[in-house]
């Protein structure tokens, strides 16, 4: 069970890394099929971004879309993506989005390498409050990873919470949920959405909407 103090902990490391996170990229291959399918999805008019981190997703929506407003708990990670997009259609808000709530629709949602630090037992809400985010017929793409190496996996393989470090040793408790696609797929089609998701090495994306049925 992932307490309220783990995901205060999870935001304190985004928090902590944020100068440094460049240095922790994963070095797998996959990621250029993952670019590719952001690149083919079609996005446009007013855009939420759930989690900016540095901002590189960021500055990739607002050059394809008339706004992008972008939710975010870290202040220091707001900051870096402020500093990456300048002056751009781009408005942030500091927010926990476990209980943020939007007070708009928009044509899409965007979130990039957040879906699995979502807690199991948040995930039905999660998907609710993305829901209400969209207009009808609005769309959803998100990307992700499953990676997950075997020292964070302090608690066990079958545990959502992994352990990370800084460059400077400290640690910090995040949650990563590992997805399987095809189920992550069946699982949002409970929910109500028709969603495609796609993998290639740890990577995995999903591309889609509300169900019409």
């Amino acid at each position: 069970m992932v307490t309220d103090a783990d995901l205060r902990e999870q935001v304190a490391y985004y928090s902590a890394i944020a100068d440094e996170y460049e240095t922790h990229k994963i070095d797998a291959s996959g990621g250029e099929d993952l670019m590719a399918a952001f690149e083919r999805f079609e996005i446009g008019g007013q855009v939420l971004e759930l989690t900016c981190g540095l901002g590189q997703w960021t500055s990739r929506l607002a050059q394809r879309c008339d706004s992008v407003t972008s939710v975010d708990a870290s202040p220091e990670m707001i900051a870096r993506a402020r500093d990456r997009v300048g002056d751009a259609n781009v408005r942030f808000i500091e927010s926990d989005l476990f209980s943020w709530s939007p007070n708009q629709q928009f044509d899409s949602v965007f979130f990039g390498f957040w879906l699995s630090h979502v807690p199991r037992e948040r995930f039905d809400a999660f998907w609710s409050m993305v829901a209400a985010a969209l207009v009808p017929g609005g769309h959803v793409f998100f990307v992700d990873d499953n990676y997950r190496p075997e020292d964070e996996l302090v608690e066990g393989v079958q545990s959502s919470i992994v352990e990370r470090r800084l460059n400077d040793g400290t640690a910090y408790r995040a949650v990563k949920v590992p997805h399987n696609p095809p189920q992550l797929e069946r699982d949002l089609a409970l929910l109500g959405w028709d969603i495609a998701v796609s993998s290639t090495g740890p990577f995995y994306w999903g591309s889609g909407g509300r169900s019409l049925s």
